[in-house]
């Protein structure tokens, strides 16, 4: 149900301006301290594994998070479907809190990483939530505008998050990187309350969907296949030599599979209209998030550079993110959603080319360094509209899901990405090579990307979840 305090499809309101102001703010303000976190975990990660003697759990408190994310997604579709977003906007902030909670006051790395799990579980979900907020709450020409401001709310804390935390980790203590996001949430969620409440009526449509018991049991394969790549590459079975590589092949597999009753029919065939947006986005992560974590490790281990300046080729990419989401939000229907996709689709390959060039015929380091410029330039152009195109081919029965698919992909795309990429990097015998074969890898999944772009064109509303 639309709240009725709102103006109608033909407002010429801004998302700053009310009755929209609180809610933007509150909901872009939820988005920043997730992505916050998630970054900032990062900077101080190696002390929290040195204090509590965890470096074997080390690579799960991330792939943990991401992992039990994905389950988080379906879960809040399904429930907002049935019962609008207020419930599941609540649920999820309240374990994303626990989550907080728990990793904060871990005294041991298995309690700190139960932390990161319900964390994760909390955040794929507000995620979810929040996008069918904005589905109920603003009108569609407002979409562009608000995505982008979503966009920008995650890049900025890319440009303040890991110094930020390893102040409070220097002065305080690692705890409150964990426990001072909590007391910033309430406020969030207070701002958005107002509109929230009255959303979740009486569904219009004469039937609930139901629980999708089997879509929740999928996901949460889907999580462990992902933490099983993760993990593959430190078992071994004596006597099989290649156990870890085909521990590797079976959980990409599974992972598939498991990800099919996830996402609308036709995704993995890259069926044109709303199937293609879903995949356009999880290849677009996949390419996008496999190449940038290496991309200061190569400044670093082959030109030298310091850690500090090594981090600013990721500062120009987020800038330029952020630019190019504001940009496209304030072109609104002047850039058509198709062309936005195919250009930084195109922008995020010839970014990974670069950095490939760079890394295997030894360039000048600035070559990759303007060129990951690019790449943020193209993910801002392309992530909002891709936001805004799964929005427009959803009804008011399958938001949630298909706003869940979408996280879905991200999620799954860059979880993959990551785990493949360390498998290539150690099958090389020399950093040169396997920096080359990371980035050729990531490029290989940019040009599906740009294969995939020109079908994401209405093919109407149609594209359904499986049954």
């Amino acid at each position: 149900m639309r709240d009725s305090t709102l103006p109608s499809t033909g407002t010429t309101a801004g998302i700053l301006q009310r009755p929209y102001l609180w809610v933007t703010i509150g909901a872009c303000s939820l988005v920043f301290l997730a992505a916050f976190e998630s970054l900032a975990v990062t900077t101080i990660m190696p002390v929290v594994s040195r204090e509590l003697n965890g470096a074997s759990l080390y690579a799960l408190a991330f792939a943990g998070p991401m992992a039990t994310g994905v389950i988080g997604m379906v879960a809040a579709g399904n429930w907002s479907d049935r019962r609008g977003p207020t419930l599941p906007l609540y649920a999820s902030v309240a374990l994303f809190m626990l989550g907080l909670i728990i990793a904060g006051t871990a005294v041991s790395m298995p309690v700190l990483v139960a932390g990161r799990l319900v964390q994760g579980l909390g955040g794929g979900a507000l995620t979810v939530a929040l996008y069918v907020v904005v589905a109920r709450v603003y009108p569609a020409t407002l979409h562009p505008g608000i995505f982008a401001a979503f966009s920008a709310a995650w890049v900025i804390p890319s440009l303040v998050g890991p110094f930020a935390a390893g102040i409070v980790a220097q002065v305080l203590s690692w705890h409150w990187v964990f426990l001072g996001v909590v007391g910033l949430v309430v406020p969030a969620l207070v701002m958005i309350v107002p509109v929230l409440r009255g959303m979740d009526g009486q569904p219009e449509q004469a039937t609930l969907p139901p629980w999708a018991v089997g879509r929740i049991a999928w996901a949460a394969l889907a999580a462990l296949a992902v933490l099983g790549l993760n993990l593959s590459a430190d078992v071994t079975v004596a006597g099989f030599p290649a156990t870890p590589a085909l521990l590797a092949a079976a959980a990409v597999v599974i992972a598939l599979i498991a990800v099919r009753p996830l996402v609308p029919r036709g995704t993995l065939l890259a069926r044109r209209g709303l199937p293609s947006v879903i995949l356009t986005r999880g290849l677009a992560a996949a390419s996008f998030f496999g190449a940038e974590v290496y991309l200061p490790y190569l400044l670093i281990d082959q030109y030298a550079f310091a850690p500090t300046f090594a981090g600013l080729a990721l500062t120009a990419g987020a800038v330029a993110w952020a630019g190019a989401a504001a940009i496209q939000g304030r072109l609104g229907g002047r850039l058509q959603h198709r062309a936005a996709v195919r250009i930084g689709s195109l922008l995020v390959l010839a970014a990974i080319m670069l950095t490939l060039a760079t890394a295997a015929l030894h360039w000048p380091a600035v070559v990759a360094i303007a060129g990951w410029t690019f790449a943020g330039g193209g993910m801002g152009l392309l992530y909002p509209r891709l936001s805004v195109m799964t929005l427009a081919l959803s009804t008011k029965e399958n938001e949630g899901f298909n706003s869940s698919a979408m996280s879905i992909g991200d999620s799954l795309g860059g979880a993959l990405s990551l785990a493949t990429t360390g498998i290539v990097f150690a099958a090389f015998t020399t950093t040169a090579e396997s920096f080359a074969g990371v980035f050729a890898l990531t490029a290989v999944l940019a040009v599906a990307a740009v294969a995939v772009a020109p079908r994401v064109g209405s093919a109407g509303k149609a594209a359904r979840p499986p049954q």
